[in-house]
């Protein structure tokens, strides 16, 4: 299945990526508020508090877990009928859970409605299990696609929120989250505001209370932990505008509910004299804009193996082919041609080879640029302080190659479309 396959090129350098971000990562325990209220049609923020700060998401991280789930069903790799064997481990998963039994079944649907309505955890692992063979694996599936989403700041090590301390997200980041879903998976986004869930014989309530109370308001999640405090994402719709808002690190419950419903009031006030006050309003992606500079030690060898990743269908290991890259006397050269097979993208150019790995993983990790059969290319440049490191994906028709970067443009993301030699 295509989600394996993805699988397989995200583990190779799982845990070299998950050490390159937890690098920098603290979370601040004492500090956990943070906010932020979007307009959905412009993108623009109009409200911001601590937006970058790293906050613990507690289980907001169920929305990746569907996005995942929903991206599998738009691609036939799931039925909402489908029956899913439980696992024992998902059954010993730690409350707030539905009470799951090894060794039974629940369906696909089931499991989303207890996600969206119940946050049940061992649902969580259940669906985890499914798309990506463990909830381990899972998960570097779910970090792989917040990066394609443009969540720079976020990082999963499981499917349901339960304590990890390198597990974390920032307001903008769950923003960017619930403006994906809402437009990548609107069919779906009812599970979100649906009241009621019925399982085996029990009916259980949305813990979203909001739902119904607050004007417009129709869907997305809630969560929390010690550690997190009390987190909501909320979406709103009134006269044909929609809002997005996240409040992490609430105190309580009752004091979060409250805050959101006055940040709601405000959102569609602000958004009535968004004309007027556009120059004071900035866009949520606009941290995509910034380049942080990478400095790595540059190689002592003269010889460099680059990786060019395959993925059989229906397999659990990894299958690797090395392509040598050696020193020549013109500088660093692919003695297979392999760079020039086909129309290629170039993604940037990199301090060190792990770098140029990380990014083009990545970029074929990202669904919506069907780039999964790409070769990955890296090719040293010697340069008068050292080398560099550009990464390309290649083997590509000219229509597909200027697709991607125009994608990737629109993100913000360096790209340039390279021509067969």
């Amino acid at each position: 299945m295509i989600m394996k396959r993805i699988l397989i090129l995200v583990m190779v350098f799982a845990c070299a990526f998950g050490a390159d971000i937890t690098a920098w990562a603290k979370v601040d325990s004492k500090n956990k508020y943070a906010s932020i209220i979007i307009d959905v049609d412009s993108m623009e923020i109009l409200h911001a508090r601590k937006i970058d700060g790293l906050r613990y998401p507690a289980s907001l991280t169920k929305m990746m877990t569907l996005y995942l789930t929903f991206d599998a069903l738009e691609r036939g790799e799931l039925r909402l009928d489908e029956p899913m064997l439980i696992s024992a481990r998902a059954a010993r998963t730690p409350p707030v859970k539905l009470g799951l039994r090894a060794g039974r079944t629940i369906t696909v649907e089931q499991a989303i409605q207890a996600l969206a309505v119940k946050s049940a955890n061992d649902a969580s692992v259940v669906l985890a299990e499914r798309l990506g063979g463990s909830e381990r694996e899972f998960a570097v599936l779910m970090t792989a696609k917040a990066k394609a989403l443009g969540m720079q700041r976020t990082v999963f090590r499981n499917a349901n929120g339960l304590p990890d301390n390198g597990q974390f997200t920032t307001a903008r980041d769950m923003g960017k989250l619930s403006e994906a879903l809402l437009r990548t998976h609107r069919k779906y986004y009812a599970y979100f505001g649906q009241k009621t869930f019925r399982y085996n014989g029990r009916t259980y309530t949305n813990h979203n209370t909001l739902l119904g109370k607050v004007d417009g308001v129709d869907g997305f999640k809630t969560g929390y932990t010690n550690a997190s405090g009390y987190n909501l994402v909320l979406s709103a719709e009134r006269n044909g505008r929609r809002l997005i808002a996240v409040v992490l690190g609430g105190a309580s419950g009752k004091s979060r509910d409250k805050h959101m419903s006055d940040l709601i009031e405000r959102g569609f006030k602000v958004q009535k004299q968004v004309d007027k006050k556009r120059a004071e309003l900035f866009a949520l992606n606009a941290d995509e804009l910034r380049r942080e500079r990478i400095v790595t030690p540059v190689p002592k060898t003269d010889t460099i193996h680059a990786y060019t990743l395959r993925a059989a269908h229906n397999t659990t290991g990894t299958q690797r082919g090395t392509v040598r890259i050696v020193q020549g006397a013109s500088g660093m050269r692919i003695p297979t041609g392999a760079a020039n097979k086909g129309w290629a993208v170039q993604i940037g150019a990199f301090a060190s080879a792990a770098a140029a790995k990380n990014a083009n993983l990545l970029t074929k990790a990202d669904a919506s640029l069907e780039l999964l059969k790409a070769e990955e290319i890296i090719i040293p440049i010697k340069r008068t302080r050292g080398i560099i490191y550009r990464a390309r994906l290649a083997g590509l028709e000219h229509a597909h190659a200027s697709y991607v970067c125009k994608i990737l443009a629109a993100k913000g993301q360096a790209c340039l479309v390279v021509a067969p030699s």
